[in-house]
């Protein structure tokens, strides 16, 4: 295994192992493709460590069916490794808005915010997925202070990865892990859409 080298070492009194082994909040963001499939891919390893893993989906439909999805459901019920539990938030919001439903996906959005709440206070998972969670969070359905005050005093050692555009600077801020993801170049840029086995 590579051998990581600190930049600096924080006086805060733990050991080297209790530094090693502190629970994260990981934030994946920016405007590239990706997001997701690298919470997915973290899941993939919490699954082959045991884990017990939570996926809070916010935005993407409840009708879409994705292949991670699928694959994590059938790893989860295999018995080889951590177990799954998939929650969309109602109908999940789609990226084609109805009208007069903007209410009933906030509803369902704070709702599933309290399950998660619920479940971090329960120590119910030990890495939590919150998948395109940032889109709440920006559009004022849910309060961002109250996220990260509610991420920061979790107990255990519950990993939480949060995925979506425009995170909040007080989430980053709060978070010990941030990877931005950039786009050059992507299909849909020369009028492609998504596709099987690419996008979902």
């Amino acid at each position: 295994m590579p051998q990581g080298r600190p930049v600096s070492v924080p006086e805060d009194g733990l050991t080297t192992r209790q530094r090693r082994t502190r629970p994260l909040l990981i934030v994946h963001t920016g405007p590239g493709k990706g997001k997701s499939t690298a919470a997915f891919g973290l899941a993939l390893r919490a699954w082959n460590q045991g884990w017990p893993i939570g996926v809070f989906q916010f935005v993407k439909s409840a009708k879409w069916r994705i292949g991670e999805e699928r694959a994590l459901r059938v790893l989860g019920d295999s018995g080889e490794g951590g177990t799954v539990s998939w929650h969309k938030m109602g109908e999940g919001w789609s990226w084609i808005q109805r009208p007069g439903s903007e209410e009933d996906h906030a509803a369902d959005a704070r709702e599933g915010w309290e399950q998660i709440k619920r479940d971090l206070a329960a120590e119910t998972f030990r890495l939590y997925v919150l998948d395109e969670f940032t889109y709440p969070m920006k559009w004022g359905w849910i309060d961002v202070d109250e996220v990260v005050g509610t991420l920061a005093g979790r107990p255990g050692g519950q990993h939480v990865v949060v995925t979506g555009r425009d995170a909040d600077p007080r989430l980053l801020a709060a978070a010990d892990l941030v990877t931005e993801m950039g786009k050059v170049k992507h299909p849909m840029d020369a009028g492609q859409k998504g596709q099987k086995g690419i996008e979902w």
